[in-house]
């Protein structure tokens, strides 16, 4: 485990990280507006699982394999990007799912939980920051590598759901108070809409490994 002065540095610098809003973030904020506070902090978990995914992958060594193949890249970010697109068409064409079931089941949750989760797993970005963001605290004669990546990673996660979190219930909020005004609803939906595209083509066109 890093000592009390590096762990001190990582969490200045993962706090100044993650209150820049980035694509986790704005995708939460798009799901927050356009469903609502619940919504919106299931897909945090969800984004959260996703990202303990890429940490765990950092820490057993796999990032390097990703950051390493052109190959695997590419096909990581392009799923990533078009899993973006669909959720963005589905919502402009009125096909986003409503929280409120006639039978009151949680099936539609658990369906934006696991969105949360593959959206943040298909965004080879994230494994990329992780493999190159988590090394610089690691203390090579403090013990396992693999172990103090595991921790300052999960470190980094819980912080980003309580940041994320704090979106979420923001923009949910403000999600409330315009579900109130019919007029505004369509301009939601093309909003969030918006936004889920404009984030798959950007992962899409952002410049990778060649």
């Amino acid at each position: 485990m890093p000592d009390a002065s590096s762990l001190t540095v990582f969490i200045l610098a993962a706090l100044a990280l993650l209150i820049v809003p980035g694509p986790a973030v704005l995708y939460i904020l798009a799901r927050s507006v356009d469903q609502g506070r619940r919504a919106g902090l299931v897909s945090v978990v969800g984004v959260g699982l996703g990202s303990m995914v890429h940490v765990a992958a950092a820490a057993l060594g796999l990032s390097a394999l990703l950051v390493q193949s052109a190959t695997a890249f590419r096909t990581v970010k392009y799923l990533g990007a078009a899993y973006l697109i669909y959720l963005g068409v589905r919502r402009l064409l009125g096909k986003g799912d409503s929280i409120v079931q006639a039978d009151g089941s949680n099936r539609t949750l658990r369906r934006i939980f696991f969105q949360g989760v593959w959206v943040n797993i298909l965004n080879p970005k994230t494994a990329l920051f992780f493999f190159a963001f988590l090394p610089q605290f690691v203390e090579v004669d403090a013990g396992s590598v693999g172990l103090q990546i595991l921790f300052l990673g999960t470190l980094l996660v819980v912080m980003g759901v309580v940041t994320d979190g704090a979106y979420a219930l923001a923009a949910g909020s403000l999600g409330e108070w315009l579900k109130k005004r019919s007029r505004i609803v369509t301009a939601q939906r093309w909003f969030a809409g918006g936004v889920f595209i404009s984030l798959g083509l950007a992962t899409a066109l952002s410049g990778g490994k060649d």
